[in-house]
């Protein structure tokens, strides 16, 4: 019988560039052996200080809306006071105030529920870190 607490760990590489990587059926493969069929809850959490976790639609062009607004809310100049990395980096650090670094979502019978269009997605704007760690865990 699985336990009540379960976790795991994702490696995620999002390349050179700004990106929304949707993680759903990530989050399902580990719910189908962690949650075992019960009810409980999924937690999503990225241990990044330069990315977030957003629930949206993808495929329609969401994803990328989602990218441009993040753009024009924090454009990649030299604005910020953290000024290492790529130009404009110190935004990437501001992210996760506007997209946070973790999602709880529910799960019934073992299965994620979302809504229809729904995605569990990691946003990434730091094109200087390309590899990205997601942690799931399920409480049921």
């Amino acid at each position: 019988m699985p336990t009540a607490f379960t976790t795991t760990v994702l490696s995620v590489s999002t390349g050179a560039t700004e990106t929304v990587t949707d993680l759903t059926r990530d989050c399902q493969s580990f719910l189908d052996e962690a949650a075992a069929g019960r009810d409980g809850l999924l937690n999503v959490f990225v241990p990044h200080a330069t990315a977030g976790v957003a629930v949206l639609e993808t495929g329609s062009g969401s994803d990328e809306d989602l990218l441009a607004v993040l753009h024009d809310l924090l454009p990649a100049d030299d604005r910020y006071r953290h000024r290492h990395g790529s130009p404009g980096h110190g935004r990437d650090h501001v992210l996760p105030a506007i997209v946070p670094p973790h999602a709880t979502l529910p799960v019934v019978g073992g299965r994620l529920e979302l809504g229809t269009w729904q995605s569990v997605c990691l946003v990434d704007t730091n094109r200087d870190n390309p590899d990205r760690q997601v942690r799931l865990s399920f409480l049921g």
